[in-house]
């Protein structure tokens, strides 16, 4: 990409988008365009429609979403399959119409079946039954992967599917209810300290394992991937084939910790000196998601930050949005 090409980054408030927006600032990207949903709502086509033809984006990344943890799942199937159906269907047809590039689509290691393999490749797509918490969200990004590919191979378009590892970091979601687990964890042991609690209580037993990405790290290796040569984009793409392997690329830093392990180093992190207790009433997801990487890593991008380091700059973001004891309504 020309450090002058028109870019666009749907979904740039964001935990994704947000990290994209400064990872393409600081490598120097000047024509970036981006929209509030108050300016666009990206699953209106319409509205998708007219402003793909005034903007024209020669490159576009696709992080917008509907997206929380297992309660908002669980609590809100209906909203997270049709809202993500509806974007991604509008931004990925009408960068076809308009001749986009490269386009970049953003979706979850959800997407694996529930008991896939581990470590997840790229090729166990669709091979078992998906984890019932968050099926309808898996479902909308599968859908996705096979609109990008089904482009590409109609179409000639060069569409590529990432699927990022969980990932914590600047701008993070720390609703209550309605986030991630490191958000959720920096939220409760932090509120605790405050209010000097004794404990804090944790969701599940514990003892699933999970891989977590600083979003810094996921940026750097998204930008990385568009700036392939075509000699290395190309194949990636499946224009030429349909023989299960879709253009799709694992992102994420290829090891991963229980929660358990997890909670106790966010303790630390944010210094609450109380005792986690885990409900085992609550649900605790698939035993184990670990991404396969060497596939990225054969292409020369590894991820820089390690955990302890990258939690430590979350909560410092944590505490610079939300300096003072009240969180009511965040």
């Amino acid at each position: 990409m020309d450090l002058d090409a028109k870019i666009y980054v749907a979904g740039h408030h964001g935990l994704v988008g947000s990290a994209l927006m400064r990872n393409l600032w600081d490598k120097g990207y000047n024509n970036l365009i981006t929209c509030t949903h108050d300016e666009l709502d990206l699953a209106d086509q319409a509205a998708v429609r007219e402003f793909f033809a005034q903007e024209k984006p020669e490159y576009v990344f696709l992080a917008a979403a509907k997206v929380g943890g297992i309660h908002a799942n669980n609590t809100y199937p209906a909203e997270f399959i049709q809202q993500n159906l509806a974007i991604q269907t509008n931004v990925i047809h009408e960068s076809w119409r308009n001749n986009v590039q490269r386009l970049l689509f953003l979706g979850s290691s959800c997407i694996y079946p529930r008991d896939c393999p581990q470590p997840m490749k790229e090729e166990y797509l669709l091979t078992g039954p998906l984890e019932p918490t968050n099926r309808p969200y898996a479902l909308a990004k599968i859908a996705g992967i096979e609109m990008c590919w089904s482009y590409n191979r109609q179409y000639g378009t060069r569409f590529l599917a990432v699927m990022p590892t969980n990932l914590y970091g600047p701008g993070d979601n720390y609703h209550p209810e309605n986030s991630h687990v490191i958000p959720a964890l920096i939220r409760k042991f932090h509120e605790a300290k405050l209010n000097n609690a004794s404990s804090v209580t944790v969701w599940g037993t514990g003892t699933p394992r999970r891989e977590f990405m600083y979003s810094e790290d996921m940026a750097d290796a998204c930008i990385y991937l568009m700036n392939l040569p075509d000699a290395q984009f190309t194949p990636l793409l499946g224009q030429d084939r349909n023989d299960g392997l879709p253009p799709l690329m694992n992102i994420g830093v290829g090891q991963d910790l229980t929660i358990r392990e997890l909670a106790e180093t966010i303790k630390n992190v944010v210094g609450f000196t109380g005792e986690i207790i885990f409900d085992s009433t609550k649900p605790d997801g698939p035993k184990r998601k670990l991404m396969k990487v060497d596939r990225l890593h054969a292409m020369g991008w590894q991820a820089a930050t390690e955990l302890a380091d990258g939690l430590e700059l979350a909560y410092q973001d944590f505490e610079s949005r939300f300096p003072t004891q009240s969180l009511v309504g965040v």
